[in-house]
């Protein structure tokens, strides 16, 4: 009966064939059941990879394969290398949920037409306190918070709310997890990002030779993998959102400059 008490559930494993990418997580039937592994490994054999009691889900959902904290299930550094065996629809709906949170319903929710949708200025709008600070950024400063905050590189949610002048994000270049609202992370963000913009301003002249080098310097950083680092500081200046802010600004900077002239 638990089964048919869960329309979520039961229209998920309705999508399920062969196999279903869900985030980073591979599901596949398994009579009388599932199992679900890392995507990445897809092609491996089962017996290269550790079973992975549901006592230790906690762990894996929660630290990187470096040992760091991950403060967003969603984000793309799910530690690969494990299998877990589920015997019945029930089990699979409590392993979802617990590596990533409320997303089989949000899925589900997202079928929905309309989806219940919050977008960023309705969401800011409710906002007290010392988040009331977010309702002050500008669409173009606001895009540019969520540009660098929600992209694949650090969230795989794909997100279905926006702000003027913001489109959606295409599903296939994310999950079909949804995202239908901000994010206390992105909440977090968006107060920084405002602290930011109220922060007196440096004037300089670059080049766009100069604006390159600080583009390519930049990426380096963001693509690098900072072990230890704490993803949700954003008090620190190499945080990767912060990175990608500053690199979002570039780029307008960037076209601005003309091109130096041939020799």
């Amino acid at each position: 009966m638990a089964d048919l008490d869960n329309p979520p559930l039961q229209a998920l494993a309705a999508e399920i064939a062969d196999g279903l990418p869900f985030a980073q997580v591979l599901i596949r039937p398994l009579p009388p059941g599932f199992e679900l592994r890392h995507v990445d490994d897809q092609g491996r054999p089962p017996d290269t990879l550790r079973v992975v009691p549901r006592s230790h889900l906690r762990a894996l959902a929660q630290l990187t394969a470096e040992g760091a904290f991950r403060p967003l299930s969603s984000a793309p550094s799910l530690q690969s290398g494990w299998r877990l065996p589920v015997e019945d629809l029930p089990g699979l709906g409590a392993v979802l949920d617990q590596l990533y949170p409320g997303s089989v319903a949000d899925w589900f929710a997202a079928r929905q037409s309309p989806p219940p949708i919050t977008h960023y200025r309705e969401f800011t709008a409710r906002q007290t306190g010392m988040y009331r600070l977010v309702t002050l950024l500008n669409d173009d400063q606001a895009g540019r918070m969520i540009r660098a905050c929600c992209q694949r590189r650090l969230c795989l949610k794909r997100r279905l709310w926006t702000v003027a002048g913001e489109p959606a994000d295409v599903g296939a270049d994310k999950s079909i997890i949804p995202c239908l609202e901000p994010c206390a992370i992105l909440l977090e963000f968006a107060r920084k990002a405002m602290r930011m913009e109220q922060e007196e301003k440096l004037e300089a002249a670059w080049s766009s030779s100069e604006v390159d080098t600080l583009e390519r310097a930049l990426r380096a950083v963001a693509e690098a993998k900072r072990l230890g680092e704490r993803e949700a500081d954003f008090s620190n200046p190499l945080n990767p959102r912060r990175v990608q802010l500053v690199l979002q600004k570039l780029g307008p900077a960037k076209e601005r400059e003309p091109e130096p002239d041939a020799e």
